[in-house]
């Protein structure tokens, strides 16, 4: 050993230790000796993207695709729901834990390459509370976990400049936080005026030129683009055939929410905060939870003038609002004597004025009439389906079903204390 204090050299020995625990920190086929699939070790580096993202909101990142390594992947295949159905692929994620090791490695390969490939979204269609039909996408497995790969890089990116109203699909934010921040904000700001709207098929009518020129202005990443405009483009699977939309990101993807959002973000969020607040005379706030959000208005006129340029607003960027579901509503506190003015649905609930036992006016909710009547129908179905089980295992299934419902509405009541009765009768061998 050498032993100035500028060049110190390093024995051969001490070269092949280090040599070999460079080996052991990074993946085994980073070794030149080793060519079988890689056992998967260590962390992605997700700190460096989220770091400059925090600190500043106007960073526009050019170089993420790299971001995606096998730790990564890895992490994206656990995070994924096992019991999901499966895309044309037909290939389960158990099968495809195997070999998970080498299945992961030969997609990471392929994305370093450039030759990853899309595959054709399986679609399938669901009922609608209103009747219709909501068309729902299947990826492949392996779309599923490169797409949630995206999506943690791109919601590390977008989410320091998300705003708090916007609560869709997002970490630290639920349906119940959006449902307690309505109420909060109509009381504390006087609101008397809500202006309940829906976007008409937001996934489904989302334009693919319009949200790639919105993601350039935070992500102008090459590599990031190309695979989100190969998901746009791969092609929706039906009846055997395979077509290509022009428009829409298929709702039961991994990445569409965190597109959703994005667009959403520049759309409506951005132009609330920079040209509405600032022109409104009276006080206002916005709650948005995917395609449904409420604007809260103090003054009447405020809201009229919203109500009027928030069509051109989403026309704009080729959206509409539905026409029956957007409408405004006075919701103002009513005086000691007075009645209730409105009533608005807002994610599933229905929100109104009513008294307290003390006689003071508070804002209350209510499970919306249409997810009470979609609830019993499917209650119904199920035990049409299930009269044939015990009676002990029926009680305890509806237990768990009917828990916070019989006390408010008598037909539930009703069926509740029959099955405790036919328990009862079945523990004591009663006929």
């Amino acid at each position: 050993m050498g032993d100035t204090q500028k060049s110190q050299t390093i024995s051969t020995e001490n070269q092949g230790i280090a040599s070999q625990e460079a080996c052991d920190t990074r993946l085994v086929s980073e070794c030149p000796e080793n060519d079988k699939p890689p056992v998967l070790v260590g962390e992605s580096s997700l700190v460096r993207i989220r770091m400059p993202a925090e600190a500043n909101p106007d960073l526009v990142f050019r170089s993420l695709a790299h971001r995606i390594d096998l730790s990564l992947l890895q992490k994206s295949f656990r995070q994924l729901r096992k019991n999901e159905s499966i895309g044309v692929d037909k290939i389960t994620a158990k099968e495809y834990a195997v070999n998970l090791d080498e299945n992961l490695y030969n997609l990471y390969q392929r994305l370093r390459r450039g030759q990853y490939v899309a595959t054709p979204v399986k679609r399938i269609w669901v009922d609608k509370e209103d009747g219709e039909k909501r068309p729902i996408g299947i990826p492949a497995l392996e779309d599923k976990i490169v797409q949630k790969a995206v999506t943690t890089i791109l919601g590390i990116v977008y989410e320091p400049i998300f705003h708090d109203f916007s609560h869709g699909f997002r970490s630290g934010h639920s349906q119940h936080k959006a449902l307690s921040e309505l109420r909060e904000k109509c009381n504390n700001l006087n609101i008397n005026w809500i202006l309940s709207a829906d976007i008409t098929g937001l996934f489904d009518n989302i334009p693919h030129n319009l949200l790639r020129e919105t993601i350039r202005h935070r992500v102008n990443d090459g590599g990031i683009l190309r695979l989100i405009g190969k998901w746009l483009n791969a092609g929706v699977a039906e009846g055997g055939d395979i077509i290509y939309p022009e428009k829409g990101t298929f709702q039961g993807g991994v990445i569409s929410p965190v597109l959703s959002n994005i667009f959403l973000h520049y759309v409506l969020d951005e132009w609330f905060v920079k040209e509405v607040e600032p022109r409104m005379k009276g006080k206002c706030f916005l709650n948005q939870y995917a395609d449904d959000f409420i604007i809260g208005f103090q003054l009447e006129s405020d809201a009229k003038q919203i109500m009027e340029v928030l069509p051109k607003r989403f026309n704009r960027y080729e959206l509409s609002l539905h026409p029956v579901k957007t409408k405004l509503i006075p919701f103002g506190k009513p005086t000691i004597s007075g009645k209730p003015k409105g009533t608005f649905d807002f994610l599933g609930f229905t929100f109104y004025w009513g008294k307290t036992l003390k006689g003071y006016w508070v804002i209350k909710k209510q499970t919306a009439r249409k997810r009470l009547k979609r609830f019993l129908r499917m209650l119904w179905n199920w035990c049409k389906k299930n009269r044939h089980e015990p009676i002990e295992k029926q009680h305890n299934i509806l237990s768990s079903k009917l828990q916070g419902h019989p006390c408010r509405f008598p037909k539930l009541s009703i069926i509740f204390d029959n099955l405790q009765v036919a328990k009862l009768c079945a523990n004591r061998g009663v006929a």
